[in-house]
């Protein structure tokens, strides 16, 4: 029983945020005082959501929003909606955006937010109703210049349209800035929905570069099938690569000469799931975590590549468009096996690299097109690639510490400038 318990805290995510701080902080020879500031959040906000159902009975949700870091800018970070979000879940997704923001030098801290609750269950009036409930609740401590909420996982555009109207009609006008990854219509930003999944493209296309290999021709396989791991799909294929696997939470799909991902997109906005796509092979999810391929590419939630799989890895790089999918105990068994992974902090941050775009064209209400996006996106990933390569390389340690020891003394360093008030 003891032994079980162990493993199930190595599991935990904040835990596991921790952890991969606290190596870093090592390298830069932290002081106490400035490892307890950093690795703590700075606020964490529970509040119950009252949501009359369709059926006329009233529901009480659960919903986090946690700030772990405001040093360089205010918190900024995703909402996602799902049966197992948890408060500790929450604050290491908003710890790892303080460093993931830092990473790539946006002037922002790291914030998240959850509601414990399904989203297929419910209808969606029943969402729209929780959302603006929850909106109400978190009012007090969100806004343009404090803490600008995004999508994450089973929320999306429709879900910030709601939040930034109720964020309206609480302050008197329309606050367009509140949050990002809005509809085009309401001061969203053109290139958003792919963001996530191009900024690792273009972090991929120079992972490529460092093993001597090609993009075009290379084995891909694609352990997620939302948002981000539909987008990268669709991007590695444009590419030239050969997708051999996907999967979605029911069922993951395999084929030696690759997968039609735009067939595979049809079939999935048709019928809502992968199964019963024809001349393809059925297997199950986390399957597609160990199939032969020469790039892996984990796109759903945290803890996918654990101590109990990773040896069955078989991928050259991995590139991580989920946060935390890959443990610290698997960390070291890729590192010694060759693997170049680039961590999610890096390879994800397209995403807030774009809302940062989308914030700043809400606050000038002047927009930029879709393709003066992508070549800033473009040039923001190489250039925060290098910078985590070549830090990597002088503490010779990997990518993912190297990323860190990047990220956490810009952070340090902006902490020590501001000082401790009062």
């Amino acid at each position: 029983m003891a032994t079980k318990q162990a493993f199930q805290e190595q599991l935990n995510p904040f835990e596991i945020a921790k952890q991969q701080f606290n190596i870093a902080a090592d390298y830069l020879d932290l002081d106490p005082s400035m490892r307890h500031v950093l690795e703590t959040p700075k606020r964490q906000l529970i509040v119950s959501i009252p949501v009359k159902m369709d059926g006329g009975d009233v529901q009480v949700f659960e919903g986090y929003r946690v700030q772990h870091n405001v040093a360089r800018g205010p918190a900024k970070g995703g909402i996602r909606y799902h049966p197992n979000v948890s408060l500790d879940e929450v604050k290491a997704l908003a710890t790892w955006m303080t460093w993931k923001c830092a990473t790539l030098g946006i002037p922002y801290g790291g914030g998240k937010g959850g509601v414990i609750c399904d989203p297929k269950r419910m209808s969606k009036d029943e969402l729209e109703r929780l959302t603006r409930r929850y909106a109400f609740e978190i009012a007090p401590i969100i806004g343009p210049d404090r803490d600008i909420p995004a999508p994450d996982v089973y929320t999306d555009e429709q879900t910030m349209a709601w939040i930034m109207d109720t964020i309206s009609m609480v302050r008197g006008h329309t606050e367009l800035g509140v949050v990002t990854g809005k509809p085009i219509s309401l001061g969203g930003s053109l290139g958003r929905n792919e963001a996530t999944a191009r900024g690792c493209l273009y972090a991929l296309r120079e992972a490529c570069k460092v093993k001597g290999m090609s993009l075009q021709g290379s084995r891909v396989s694609v352990h997620g099938f939302g948002n981000a791991g539909a987008n990268i799909a669709r991007l590695v294929a444009e590419d030239g690569a050969r997708v051999v696997a996907i999967c979605d939470s029911k069922i993951g799909l395999y084929a030696e000469g690759g997968i039609d991902i735009q067939e595979a997109l049809r079939h999935k906005a048709k019928t809502k799931c992968l199964a019963g796509m024809r001349g393809v092979k059925e297997i199950p999810s986390d399957d597609v975590l160990t199939v032969d391929c020469d790039i892996l590419l984990p796109s759903a939630l945290e803890n996918a590549i654990t101590l109990a799989n990773v040896g069955k890895v078989k991928a050259r790089i991995i590139a991580e468009l989920a946060n935390g999918p890959t443990t610290p105990g698997s960390d070291r068994v890729l590192a010694d096996n060759g693997v170049f992974l680039v961590p999610d902090i890096l390879a994800n941050a397209g995403g807030v690299t774009v809302s940062y775009y989308e914030w700043v064209q809400d606050q000038y209400s002047f927009f930029w097109s879709e393709s003066h996006i992508n070549e800033t996106l473009e040039q923001a990933m190489r250039v925060a690639f290098k910078s985590v390569h070549e830090t990597a390389q002088r503490y010779d340690t990997d990518m993912r510490t190297g990323a860190y020891i990047l990220a956490v003394d810009r952070v340090a360093e902006a902490t020590r400038v501001r000082g401790i008030f009062p």
